[in-house]
């Protein structure tokens, strides 16, 4: 099975309500998607968002670097030596996470096609049902908790709840959250690097003395400020989560070495794809760590392959946080995994399972439009 093309499209969906973060707004979710054609007719299905300010691609960076250096190095490659592929594509330039795991995640689809397997089968896996969260974004404390109660209705029981623009207004939002919720649902809270490690300790600490049960605390401090991870780890009992402290396997080892954190949050935007987000949640179960799965707004392609990994992966990801789909106000992509409220239902053909894509916008020219 060798391969013959790459070629790009856009895909397009509004959501429901608005993603606020610490960090972004967004209305939609915009993926770049990147198909990969084989001389047998086949076609495997990888897709990124941009995220400049997470993992510094753009739609229009990642076309670029995909046409003018990754591509090149696949045309009339074998996608059966997918071990070699992907070593290959992550060293022949760097950082570039999001296009990297664009087409590795387009090279695995064509892998367990060729397999005649569904991907998280070829990967190992038994199961294939998983349940996610749901993320409430932050904004004023009516709007939230009127969000939670949409996402209780629709049958989530875990909501993760984005802060981190201002501490007292953060508390103030996690209790009203908390009070509101009760029992019916597990909290989670994403702080998005928007506080120092003092903030954090003093946050958390009264947080808990108020009795509030927090499930994680995901990424308080800066992506950089591992010293900080660590200072709070010691002073507070929530655990621990991080996400853009914990881009390679290298990073995470340093973390655990650390003793910095209780959980990683695996994304295949930021490992570079599947490849070393395997290689993440086998170190992680080295070190007894618990991980999550996440996603960082992208559509059902991508998102339904991270979905297979941690199917594949189930005893070190035990934690599921695949909601993208579940946000938009349609999903366009047929034949794939399904997504209804909580479950993740995965394909049982084989491959990623995408048959057809509505509304795909063909970018032949490369200019994202």
């Amino acid at each position: 099975m060798k391969i013959q093309s790459v070629r790009f499209a856009r895909m397009s969906v509004p959501l429901h309500t608005p993603f606020k973060t610490a960090l972004r707004t967004v209305s939609s979710i915009e993926d770049l998607v990147v198909m990969i054609d084989t001389q047998c007719g086949k076609t495997g299905y990888g897709s990124a968002p941009s995220t400049p300010v997470i993992t510094g691609d753009t739609h229009q960076s990642m076309m670029s670097i995909i046409s003018s250096v990754m591509a090149p190095q696949l045309i009339g490659q074998d996608v059966r030596n997918i071990n070699a592929l992907c070593d290959h594509l992550a060293g022949v330039v760097v950082a570039n996470s999001s296009a990297k795991a664009a087409l590795e995640i387009a090279l695995y689809d064509l892998w367990s096609q060729h397999l005649g397997l569904p991907l998280h089968q070829a990967l190992g896996a038994v199961q294939s049902e998983l349940k996610t969260d749901v993320t409430i974004s932050v904004d004023s404390i009516d709007k939230m908790l009127a969000d939670c109660d949409i996402a209780l209705a629709n049958g989530f029981d875990v909501l993760k709840i984005k802060i981190g623009n201002e501490v007292e207004q953060d508390i103030k939002r996690v209790h009203a959250i908390a009070s509101h919720v009760g029992s019916k649902a597990a909290l989670r809270l994403d702080v998005n690097q928007g506080w120092d490690a003092k903030q954090t300790v003093d946050a958390l600490q009264r947080i808990e003395s108020a009795g509030i049960k927090l499930e994680l605390v995901e990424q308080p401090v800066k992506a950089h400020d591992i010293d900080g991870l660590h200072y709070i780890r010691q002073r507070v009992q929530s655990k621990i989560m991080a996400d853009e402290s914990a881009f390679s396997p290298k990073q995470v080892i340093t973390l655990l070495e650390r003793g910095a954190i209780d959980i990683i949050n695996i994304k295949l935007m930021k490992s570079g794809g599947l490849s070393r987000a395997i290689r993440i949640a086998d170190i992680a179960a080295t070190y007894d760590c618990p991980c999550m799965i996440g996603c960082m707004l992208e559509g059902s392609i991508a998102v339904s392959a991270a979905a297979h990994l941690a199917a594949a992966k189930s005893q070190q990801i035990s934690l599921i946080d695949l909601d993208g789909p579940a946000l938009g106000q349609y999903d366009p992509v047929q034949g794939g995994a399904t997504f209804a409220g909580p479950r993740i239902v995965l394909n049982g053909s084989p491959g990623l399972g995408v048959t057809h894509i509505d509304g795909l916008i063909d970018l032949a020219d490369g200019v994202w439009r």
